[in-house]
């Protein structure tokens, strides 16, 4: 019988700016997720639409003086839910790492390469286990071998480059296990990996869920990796989330016009030779000169189907026929699944 769900992460109209010279960066702009207990919860989208700025609000790593954050974070720790957002620097520590880890995108970055990587793994244990050196040591040498990483004892003692990078990767993700959350972000967790490497930590992480009943953000572009691993999506576009589905509906059923570009966009074996990719066209828009309407309607090839005004003018709600699915878009809901099917079509071709 399977555990009971249990909600680990609610974000709640979260919103993240920054002021620069040129102006106001409204980086993330009201985004709302959920992420439960043994699911894992992906946010796709390209480079710059507010991903990775999302999930370093969770771990409440922007600078409080820089950043300007509105809305909630919840995160569970046992019995209550902190919200990052209000919370103190202190609570914040408290439960970083504890609570809600993350595994970051460059690992080579991320590890120092100065320190033996035993040491850094057992300080990760010892900032909230203060005084168990030999117990941080020992469950760091736990830990690289729950991770895969063969004769454990001896690589805790190397450093950072004597290590692969696949190797590297199942390091950082013991440091995040190291006092074992329930929450895990995810960030790119496979980018710099060669396909075979990149399936071997997918399927590590799927195992490590299971063992430890976690809840996954999964940060990712790649529409491969979500197939894969996740039960729902959240596709971001310039700060704001225009989709929300099962995984399934967003494959097979895409609700807005930027999450069908970005499947046709995705290199595909047919039987047709020579096919070039279908690039969404344009570039995504400034995020400190957002348009009123919808921030995607420039670069919208079905626009004609909507009333052009109101993509201009007025931002459209995150609406469906279905609580479970849901779209931003002007375009009438039964006209976008008729002309986005036979679109699917050529995709599955």
């Amino acid at each position: 019988m399977s555990e009971a769900k249990t909600e680990l992460l609610k974000i709640d109209d979260l919103r993240v700016s920054f002021k620069t010279d040129d102006g106001v960066v409204k980086a993330v702009d009201g985004v709302s997720l959920t992420v439960n207990s043994g699911e894992t919860v992906a946010v796709v989208g390209e480079s710059g639409s507010g991903k990775t700025v999302t999930s370093l609000s969770v771990m409440g790593l922007h600078k409080r003086g820089s950043a300007q954050i509105t809305g909630s974070i919840k995160v569970r720790d046992g019995e209550r839910m902190l919200d990052i957002v209000t919370a103190t620097d202190e609570e914040i520590l408290d439960v970083r790492g504890r609570a809600v880890a993350m595994i970051f995108q460059d690992p080579m970055s991320a590890l120092h390469p100065f320190f033996r990587i035993g040491n850094q793994l057992a300080e990760a244990y010892l900032v909230h286990n203060p005084g168990k050196k030999e117990e941080a040591k020992k469950r760091a040498v736990e830990m690289l071998d729950l991770v895969g990483i063969p004769d454990p004892l001896q690589r805790a003692n190397e450093y950072p480059h004597q290590f692969s990078g696949g190797m590297r990767q199942r390091v950082m993700i013991a440091m995040a296990l190291m006092n074992s959350p329930k929450m895990l972000i995810a960030d790119e967790p496979t980018t710099a990996l060669d396909v075979t490497v990149q399936a071997q930590i997918l399927a590590l992480l799927s195992d490590l869920q299971k063992e430890f009943n976690m809840g996954i953000l999964l940060i990712t572009h790649d529409l491969g990796v979500v197939a894969q691993v996740t039960e729902r999506v959240n596709v971001m576009y310039a700060g704001r989330i225009v989709e929300q589905a099962p995984v399934d509906d967003i494959f097979y059923n895409p609700a807005h016009p930027y999450a069908l570009g970005l499947l046709q966009s995705v290199p595909r074996i047919t039987v047709h030779g020579g096919e070039r990719l279908k690039a969404i066209p344009g570039q995504p828009p400034s995020l400190i000169n957002l348009p009123k309407g919808c921030a995607f309607a420039p670069r919208c090839e079905y626009i004609k189907h909507a009333d052009a005004n109101a993509c201009a003018t007025l931002m459209p709600e995150l609406l469906g026929a279905s609580p479970a699915h849901t779209a931003r878009c002007h375009i009438p809901e039964s006209s976008r699944k008729e002309i986005f099917a036979a679109a699917m079509k050529e995709v599955r071709a």
